[in-house]
């Protein structure tokens, strides 16, 4: 059976994401991390990729992304192999590193737009990898309110959607609040 193609249109907001074969690590140290980033600048950025926003958990990724090319299935296929070439050097491993091809959604309003880098960002919070998103190092989200400077996304129109950084963070810590109170809650017969 072939496998299929994600077929996604320039133009469009979507949310990329892949995880580890069997749920396996794709980041085993600090460096594969950065290493990721400086090839998603080098191999989708340079080519008409816009990252709105990113999530890199140990186990998997999350990608929010703005197409300016036809050419993204093609430039990820070439991304995910490079990466996985590159960790099963190091490692000295063999096999796929992902679980099959990206997956890709749309994002066809700007309450899912907002909604979604809230979600990428609490991705480390969720997983109790971190107590605040602002201390996970591999998310966009010190860039989202200002606590580090970098060259990779593109922030201009999220940032419009909100008056200031500190509305965005609220915003984002806000939920953090509600999904630890509602964590905690016990239920009595």
């Amino acid at each position: 059976m072939p496998r299929r193609k994600v077929i996604l249109e320039a133009g469009n907001y979507y949310h990329v994401y892949n995880r580890g074969n069997n749920r396996q690590l794709i980041f085993l140290e600090r460096e594969n991390y950065l290493y990721f980033l400086r090839q998603l600048q080098a191999r989708l950025v340079s080519q008409g990729v816009d990252v709105i926003a990113y999530c890199l958990m140990p186990n998997h990724y999350h990608l929010l992304v703005f197409l300016q090319t036809e050419d993204f299935s093609k430039l990820m296929q070439g991304f995910s192999l490079a990466y996985t070439k590159a960790i099963n050097k190091r490692y000295q491993r063999d096999g796929s590193l992902f679980q099959g091809r990206f997956n890709g959604i749309r994002v066809d309003s700007d309450e899912y737009l907002l909604i979604l880098t809230r979600y990428i960002h609490l991705n480390p919070v969720r997983a109790n990898l971190v107590e605040n998103a602002e201390d996970w190092e591999f998310s966009s989200y010190q860039e989202y309110i200002k606590l580090r400077q970098g060259n990779l996304l593109k922030l201009d129109e999220m940032r419009s959607l909100f008056d200031s950084t500190e509305q965005y963070r609220s915003f984002v810590e806000d939920a953090t609040i509600s999904e630890k109170s509602i964590q905690h809650l016990t239920f009595e017969e």
